[in-house]
């Protein structure tokens, strides 16, 4: 039935192809409801057939119809190229290099793909100058964090006229005094883990660029919160009280010092004030799901362990009396729910058809506008490899 005037079929004569081939069913659909005439027919694939406004429901039939669809675009290449499709591996059209409708550079994306297979034919730019601004912007927040901690710690409310405030978590579990240092201990875990994973993976410069720009946008959010309301200290244990740092340049020198010891009290740092909410968690969410996101699935054992340090590290933050429990929850939940958007508009490049996510989320456009669609694990070694390194990596 492939004459070679298809694309000038009418829909009866579509209708005749469509009986010939047993597709009875879907005449009165395709011919008479849509229309679908000659060139139509050559145009339609199986994302068609199972899309709004056909959502054909029968697999068989999708699957049999695509079969007979692809024969036909087989045989009447010349009718694809003058209707601007080219003719692609498996029949289905695509659009040329300078046709409309698809994807940046003639580009044919999987409508059905998740995401966690690899993409062969994707090359991803790593550029680098990109990731060099956001390791200078997550740098910079760090140092308005350290200078933000250092105002607060000057407004920390009086522990005689404001008490701790009731939290059920608190006052129900003991003290423990060395447990915020096993929570730091935990971070620290993470840290080395997700440094190997960044060293190893093939799309190292992506994956330092997203952790750079999710955790400075994250503890952006955090110096606002901490410096616009300021809570009374959650025990007795800790011993603040207002502390004026002096001039301008007293303060930054104490800045310095937080930034250079990371916020940490395993460098000797020590501070009050800085609650809702709590960074150490924000760091230890913030590394486990870039753990268990940028590797395999089936990595069970390590996916394991980074949540069992993200959750216990929170443990010992509570444990410990350092922080209330509502700045955990609040520390834990802004950090999932960033991270999950952030890779859902990366993922779907959702964000390409939508005007507001352009206007709302203009670094995020700037940093992901030449990703297409997910990062695949894929991993090499970065440096020469030695013999027996081909061999353990490939």
């Amino acid at each position: 039935m492939a004459a070679p005037g298809v694309c000038g079929w009418s829909t009866r004569q579509v209708a005749a192809w469509l009986r010939a081939e047993g597709f009875c069913d879907y005449v009165e659909l395709l011919c008479e409801r849509h229309r679908l005439d000659g060139a139509g027919l050559l145009a339609l694939t199986e994302y068609d057939l199972r899309s709004p406004p056909l959502e054909l429901q029968v697999l068989g039939d999708i699957k049999r119809l695509s079969a007979s669809l692809r024969g036909l675009r087989r045989r009447n290449g010349h009718a694809l190229e003058d209707l601007g499709l080219a003719r692609e591996e498996g029949g289905e059209p695509g659009p040329t290099r300078n046709g409309s409708g698809g994807s940046p550079g003639g580009e044919r994306r999987n409508p059905y793909s998740n995401g966690k297979g690899k993409q062969r034919d994707r090359r991803l730019d790593p550029e680098c100058w990109k990731t060099v601004v956001s390791s200078v912007y997550v740098t910079l927040v760090c140092g308005v964090t350290s200078f933000v901690m250092v105002i607060v710690h000057d407004r920390v409310p009086d522990m005689q006229t404001y008490p701790p405030l009731p939290d059920i978590f608190l006052d129900s579990v003991p003290r423990i005094p060395w447990a915020f240092a096993m929570a730091e201990g935990c971070g620290l875990v993470l840290l080395i883990i997700w440094l190997l994973v960044l060293l190893l993976h093939k799309h190292r410069s992506i994956l330092m660029r997203r952790l750079c720009s999710l955790t400075g946008t994250v503890f952006l959010l955090r110096c606002v919160t901490m410096f616009v309301t300021s809570l009374s200290v959650p025990g007795q244990h800790l011993q603040c009280s207002a502390k004026m740092y002096g001039d301008v340049w007293a303060k930054l020198r104490r800045a310095l010092a937080i930034w250079s010891g990371f916020g940490m009290t395993l460098t000797g740092v020590h501070t009050c004030g800085d609650y809702m909410f709590s960074g150490h968690t924000v760091v230890l969410t913030m590394l486990n799901f870039f753990v268990t996101e940028y590797t395999p699935r089936t990595w069970n054992f390590l996916h394991t362990l980074s949540w069992v340090l993200n959750l216990f590290g929170i443990f010992f933050i509570l444990a410990a009396h350092e922080h209330y429990s509502i700045d955990v929850f609040i520390a834990f939940y802004i950090t999932t729910r960033i991270f999950l958007y952030y890779h859902t508009l990366a993922n779907t490049r959702a964000y390409q058809q939508s005007r507001r996510a352009r206007i709302w989320f203009p670094m995020f456009s700037f940093f992901e506008c030449n990703v297409n669609g997910p990062v695949p694990n894929e991993y090499s070694w970065p440096f020469s490899r030695p013999a027996f390194m081909k061999d353990l990596i490939g």
